[in-house]
């Protein structure tokens, strides 16, 4: 059964402390909770269930009301012990039950249908009518009836988070618990937004937390997400070791973060960090951990959370204090008290980290891939340039886990430098057998608005309102791709050329005497005349659209990284494929050369996706079942 936290929610802006406590909702076997009031005793619970002279505390705070559902002597049963503990109860009823002992001995009643027990002690929509009606703050169920009724308890939970969301205010977030990474998380706008958020964010947290508990708090829109690292040891010392710029995000999972924040002055940064200390030490915290804020843009910040562990994007933070935050919590769990104070912890340059996925960044900017890594070459030849990974050429991508590659991570002295080189290393960065989102990190770190700090959690769905659709090439950059392409081509054919000319070869070859190479080369739909001409050992000089431009390079067609030259500005380009017969396919700057009702949902990697009917239509035929696994491209459902 699925069960709703909603916990507490600290409200942290800068030069204020304001704390908002939200009611949290849970579930035993015996009683569905729908509002909790700090200091309830399950004690007093579990007393329906022997027999007892337990003391009742008149000053102990549980619940105002409590509609029972059901009838008889459970319904008597539970209304005496009510009673004992101050608690008013409500009492169902069919039309011929009006007069039955449980309707008398209740504060209040209510008819739910007529005689036959489908049109009432069963009536799912009429008791909840009631419960809404009477506003009791929990059920409780007796036995038999709906008291086993997974449906109804869903039914109790749904409803009672509408109620918080409309008391936070819309919009707001549903997300898991025991959460993170995205998984769970859902924003709603209204009640059926709330509803179907509630439905898939608790299946999203059972099924990868194995707790479907869930946190109901307001959402801000348009904020930057900005957290701070922190350090605690067990001699109550505490530290906060800078910030994290964490707002490029999809479906609310971080994909791009950096340290420090462009956006943040010292300040703000001390402000956080103190605060985020604090907090720390308020819960006696020992050991690496972070503080997470939403930040307006007039620099308020808003507490959100505090995640008690090592986060994914920690290399940036060890990379600007020269810190090794694993060395760390090793240190402080066996009891060694911190080495350094905060005076000590620098900003030393800029660290970027790109999250690299088994993802297809033009669908929904990343629905999971699956498949073996044929190919695997990471970029760590080049300067400044770090790797998180866990895998290796021939390790499988499953289904079944998290979609990540690795971490990759460039440090510089200044942010120019950190993201020039994060550029690179995605040029430079192999990866055959699966479908990943490099083409999309590419186009993060050179887009305009991220290199001037022009973000917030929205930037991906702002800057590609339209989903992604890979790098729009300028005329500059399609030239000199259609010169590559013709240069590989030629030197494809010479070196063809020259083994068929080798002195052992047994077949007379007679050379032909080519100067120029007239090509057409078709380029998203459109084709363009191409002529080339090979001008040195390595240099090719290329006519394109009126324009000439000089190639140079090794031209190492065994290789799956080709460093080219084009009128002296470097390029890395990657040979993806090549056939027999000379066709190549290859990659450059990143790219390779809904309205509608609900039609199913996939999960993949533990995230639920939803499927939405592209038109108006009928269902002809479903090719699937709860349950089923599926592969990309496999047929789900058919419309008419």
């Amino acid at each position: 059964m699925a069960g709703l936290w909603v916990g507490m929610a600290a409200l942290v802006a800068a030069g204020r402390r304001e704390r908002r406590w939200l009611q949290p909702l849970m579930r035993s076997a015996a009683l569905w909770t729908l509002k909790y009031v700090p200091h309830y005793s399950r004690q007093h619970l579990m007393v329906t269930r022997s027999f007892c002279s337990a003391g009742y505390d008149s000053n102990e705070k549980t619940f105002d009301k409590i509609l029972i559902a059901n009838r008889g002597e459970i319904a008597c049963r539970v209304i005496k012990t009510c009673k004992k503990m101050g608690i008013k109860t409500v009492a169902i009823h069919s039309d011929v039950d009006a007069s039955s002992v449980h309707v008398k001995m209740a504060d209040e009643a209510v008819c739910v249908g007529p005689a036959p027990t489908s049109k009432s002690y069963l009536n799912m929509d009429a008791i909840m009518e009631a419960i809404k009606k009477t506003r009791a703050q929990a059920v409780h169920p007796g036995y038999g009836f709906l008291s086993e009724n997974k449906e109804f308890a869903k039914c109790l939970d749904a409803d009672e988070a509408v109620r918080i969301a409309r008391e936070i205010g819309y919009p707001v977030m549903i997300k898991a618990s025991a959460g993170g990474g995205g998984k769970g998380m859902r924003i709603a706008w209204d009640d059926e937004e709330t509803r179907d958020g509630f439905r898939f964010s608790s299946q999203e947290a059972a099924s990868s937390f194995g707790d479907d508990r869930l946190l109901i708090e307001k959402f801000i829109d348009n904020p930057r997400h900005i957290e701070i690292q922190v350090l605690g040891d067990k001699h109550g010392n505490a530290l906060w070791l800078n910030e994290r710029e964490c707002s490029i995000q999809r479906r609310n999972q971080k994909v791009v973060e950096e340290a420090p924040s462009i956006f943040l002055d010292s300040k703000t940064r001390r402000a956080m960090g103190e605060q985020a200390v604090a907090l720390a030490k308020a819960v006696k915290y020992s050991s690496a951990g972070t503080v997470e804020f939403l930040v307006d843009s007039k620099k308020n910040f808003y507490f959100l959370e505090m995640n008690t562990r090592l986060q994914v994007e920690h290399p940036v933070t060890e990379c600007i204090t020269g810190l090794d935050l694993v060395q760390e919590m090793i240190r402080v769990a066996k009891g060694y008290p911190l080495r350094h104070r905060q005076a000590d912890i620098p900003i030393n340059g800029w660290a970027v980290e790109c999250r690299v996925y088994a993802e297809d960044p033009y669908k929904s900017f990343g629905l999971p891939s699956i498949g073996r890594l044929s190919q695997y070459q990471e970029p760590i030849h080049l300067p400044g340039v770090r790797v998180d990974s866990g895998i290796q050429p021939g390790s499988d991508i499953s289904i079944y886990y998290d979609p990540m590659i690795s971490k990759l991570i460039t440090y510089g002295s200044d942010r120019t430098e950190a993201l020039k080189r994060m550029e690179d290393a995605l040029d430079n960065y192999v990866i055959r057998g699966v479908t990943h989102n490099i083409a999309l990190l590419r186009e993060v770190i050179i887009n305009s608005r991220f290199i001037e700090g022009d973000i917030s959690t929205k930037f991906l769905s702002d800057v590609y309102p339209d989903g992604f659709k890979g790098h729009k090439l300028t005329e500059n950059e399609r030239n000199q791709l259609l010169a590559i392409a013709s240069s590989l081509f030629v030197a494809f054919q010479l070196r063809a050329q020259h083994f068929q000319e080798h002195e052992n070869s047994r077949v007379p070859i007679i050379k032909p005497q080519v100067a120029n190479w007239e090509l057409s080369i078709k380029l998203h739909d459109e084709v363009h005349t191409v002529i080339a001409s090979n001008s040195g050992p390595t240099t090719f000089s290329v006519e394109v659209d009126g324009s000439k431009l000089n190639v140079t390079s090794t031209w190492n067609l065994a290789s799956p990284l080709l460093s080219v030259s084009v009128d002296g500005i470097q390029r890395t380009i990657q040979c993806l494929s090549r056939e027999a017969g000379g066709n190549m396919s290859i990659q450059f700057l990143g790219t390779v050369v809904a309205e509608g009702q609900e039609i199913c949902v996939i999960e993949a990697m533990k995230m639920q996706n939803s499927m939405t009917a592209g038109k108006t239509g009928k269902v002809k035929s479903v090719h699937c079942k709860a349950g089923d696994t599926v592969g990309e491209g496999d047929l789900l459902v058919e419309l008419e």
